[in-house]
């Protein structure tokens, strides 16, 4: 959205149901022209939690060397993940990047967030990996929009000694979520379909054919106490057309709603699950 107030021309690379929602890179540089400045990819995803291999990742940032732009690795769910690290490009030695890649600096921007890892997202602390050429840049356009960043967390997470224990909670949490997803897949209804779960995400398809996930959503919060939120609100105006030029029907793209299980308990999961069960009853709706 700041891309497009500020006039900067964004391309969406479309991904698709029957592949994880992973992006392709085939895809992805039929895309890039003269005007390309940069590839933006997010793993763990949002909205759909897809969570995209250390293979994927680096040919991502072959694809970005290839033709001379940057590369915006959103990390801000990294942590979240069961293999680590999530990827190769920071090692010294990258063994899944051609031989002839030169340093991830060159053009890799790595974002990530202490607010989601740390738990503390009121304070929006983040963090920007990449050239020090490009920091300096950075720096002075932050000048410009963010005058006093907030202090309390910089200072806390500065202290010596502090994150390494901060990361015995992280790792924890981790595992916390990864149990609910756990817990989420075995008991959501069988009819309805998970299309990729990951970091506090899982992406689903519900099973009401002709009814938009928007609409179905108001129904589950207004009506089952159920707060998710329907892909429509993680699209541009226009999207069905784009989607369904790619082969993807309108009775499936409309469908797909994000759950999440960040903040919830066990219970509750199961519990979210089991209101999914009446749907078909008390709504008076008909799966396919």
């Amino acid at each position: 959205m700041t891309l497009n107030l500020l006039g900067i021309k964004t391309v969406p690379l479309h991904t698709r149901a029957n592949e994880g929602f992973l992006p392709s890179t085939s895809d992805c540089e039929k895309l890039i022209n003269s005007r390309t400045k940069a590839i933006a990819i997010v793993t763990p995803n949002n909205p759909t939690g897809a969570i995209y291999s250390s293979e994927l990742i680096s040919k991502f940032a072959e694809l970005a060397q290839k033709y001379k732009i940057a590369l915006v690795l959103d990390e801000t769910y990294r942590d979240f993940v069961d293999t680590m690290p999530p990827h190769t490009l920071f090692a010294p030695f990258q063994t899944e990047v051609s031989k002839s890649t030169s340093s991830w600096r060159s053009n890799v921007i790595h974002l990530f967030s202490f607010s989601k890892s740390y738990r503390f997202p009121g304070h929006r602390l983040g963090l920007i990996a990449a050239s020090p050429d490009l920091l300096k840049h950075l720096t002075i356009t932050l000048d410009c929009l963010q005058i006093c960043a907030p202090c309390p967390p910089q200072l806390a997470l500065a202290s010596p000694g502090l994150l390494p224990i901060l990361r015995q909670s992280i790792q924890a949490n981790a595992q916390s979520l990864k149990i609910r997803h756990n817990i989420f897949r075995t008991h959501l209804p069988p009819n309805w379909t998970i299309g990729s779960q990951g970091g506090y995400f899982a992406f689903v398809k519900h099973p009401f054919v002709g009814i938009p996930a928007i609409t179905l959503c108001q129904r589950l919060a207004e009506e089952l106490g159920v707060l998710a939120l329907p892909m429509q609100f993680f699209c541009y105006d226009g999207i069905g057309p784009d989607l369904e030029s790619l082969g993807q029907s309108r009775t499936d793209w409309e469908r797909w709603i994000r759950f999440s299980v960040a903040n919830v308990s066990d219970d509750m999961i199961k519990q979210v699950c089991g209101r999914l069960h009446e749907c078909e009853r008390h709504l008076g709706l008909k799966a396919e």
